[in-house]
């Protein structure tokens, strides 16, 4: 696995120009394939009012969108920083097949952007989380997995 320095500079001066222009966090993300640049996206949090408008989700929707599919195999991310649990789950859903990043975890919580504690939180049984969580109707909800396994054409991911 060999990166392109070409396109974490990319992300990193879209990261940085986020922070500069007043728009966002200081996070950027650039996918490509076979050389292409696919899709690229800032963090838009606070602009959008969106908790999950990361950069590497936002690019996740544009290069599926960009490629009319969800799936985004042949495909490298660039992220300006290490992916946070979520966008780590959304590039492991979109499978691209590689995964490059510029600071670290710890660089993003010395700015005051710690994941620790999610990191944390998704190990820990469901009583012992933060959010107190329960279950509710879980026999019924199985419902909806005995139609999604009665569906003959569906498209499975």
């Amino acid at each position: 696995m060999q990166g392109n320095a070409h396109y974490m500079q990319m992300a990193i001066d879209l990261a940085t120009e986020n922070v500069v222009s007043g728009r966002g966090g200081p996070f950027g993300a650039v996918i490509v394939r076979a050389e292409e640049i696919i899709a690229t996206a800032v963090n838009r949090v606070t602009e959008n009012n969106d908790p999950t408008a990361h950069a590497e989700v936002l690019a996740i929707r544009a290069a599926c969108q960009k490629l009319g599919d969800f799936q985004l195999e042949g495909c490298a991310i660039y992220t300006s920083c290490e992916p946070c649990p979520m966008c780590l789950a959304a590039i492991y859903w979109s499978r691209c097949e590689q995964i490059f990043f510029g600071g670290t975890k710890t660089d993003a919580a010395d700015a005051g952007f710690d994941d620790s504690f999610l990191y944390d939180e998704v190990i820990k049984p469901i009583a012992d989380r933060a959010i107190p969580t329960q279950q509710l109707l879980g026999t019924e909800a199985v419902a909806s997995f005995d139609a999604w396994r009665r569906l003959s054409d569906r498209i499975d991911y």
